[in-house]
């Protein structure tokens, strides 16, 4: 059995925002971290692997060289391989054009019958949720989104899918692809043991002329070409201001509170 998982490097938002003079954003100026969400897919890929040793687990991410960095992290973590889809002709890929590279490079690893991919449910930097789906359309797989349990027993795989008011509890069939979300597990810290193994273990990078041989990639269906949709701009939202602090708990207090939330109509 073979799980690959799709994960991507993203920038840290959780700092201010760099943004090019062409109001894109200027990711080679800011700090970057691995998708939280990719995350919790590769620990789900990890638990399965745990209780079922002959699986293989192989990380898979599309981006610049130094995305490796991130990969050595997943296979320090406990995956077995890792594969970069990294070349010029990539770059400035919308959601659209990103799933296709990335099936191709799937198609390439081979996904057989009982073989499951993983995504996160969106990334941090574009909040879609649409490359996992697209994925699972181009390469003709089930797919369950927003998954939030799964439970693989004996080659049967069943999911728990979160609903905006429930859960509902799918059975599907392999090969297929999930998306995770982070009420699904907690990511496991890298080991000692992985760190040193992780420069050991296989490391693929797959570049245009390594995929054109598959019929969904040309020139004009990958990178900023194949994408039908762009960014306009990239900005900051401004800072909201200091909010209005009340103390104590008597009857003058209340009624300062009420007459506030009056003026503000909220009540």
């Amino acid at each position: 059995m073979k799980i690959i998982v799709c994960v991507k490097q993203v920038p840290d938002t959780s700092g201010k925002v760099a943004v090019k003079a062409d109001g894109t954003m200027d990711r080679a100026a800011m700090a970057t971290i691995s998708n939280p969400d990719d995350m919790n897919a590769l620990e789900a890929a990890l638990q399965i692997k745990d209780k079922n040793p002959d699986t293989k687990v192989v990380v898979i991410s599309m981006g610049p060289p130094p995305t490796e960095s991130m990969l050595r992290e997943c296979l320090a973590m406990g995956a077995d391989e890792a594969v970069l889809v990294s070349a010029r002709e990539f770059g400035g890929a919308d959601t659209f054009a990103t799933s296709t590279t990335l099936t191709a490079a799937i198609r390439k690893i081979g996904v057989e019958k009982d073989d499951i991919v993983f995504c996160g449910r969106q990334a941090i930097d574009g909040d879609t949720a649409q490359v996992g789906p697209q994925i699972a359309e181009k390469l003709g797989l089930p797919q369950v989104t927003y998954v939030t349990g799964i439970d693989y027993t004996d080659g049967q795989l069943t999911v728990r899918r979160e609903l905006e008011d429930g859960y509902m509890t799918i059975k599907v069939q392999t090969p297929c692809l999930l998306t995770c979300i982070k009420e699904l597990n907690t990511p496991r810290y890298m080991r000692v043991s992985g760190i040193m193994e992780c420069y050991s273990k296989p490391y693929t990078v797959l570049d245009f002329n390594a995929l054109v041989d598959d019929p969904m990639v040309e020139l004009e269906t990958v990178g900023l070409k194949g994408s039908p949709t762009q960014v306009y701009k990239s900005f900051s939202p401004p800072v909201k201001g200091a909010g209005t602090m009340l103390e104590g708990a008597d009857k003058a207090t209340c009624e300062q509170l009420v007459s506030i939330l009056g003026e503000k109509h909220i009540i």
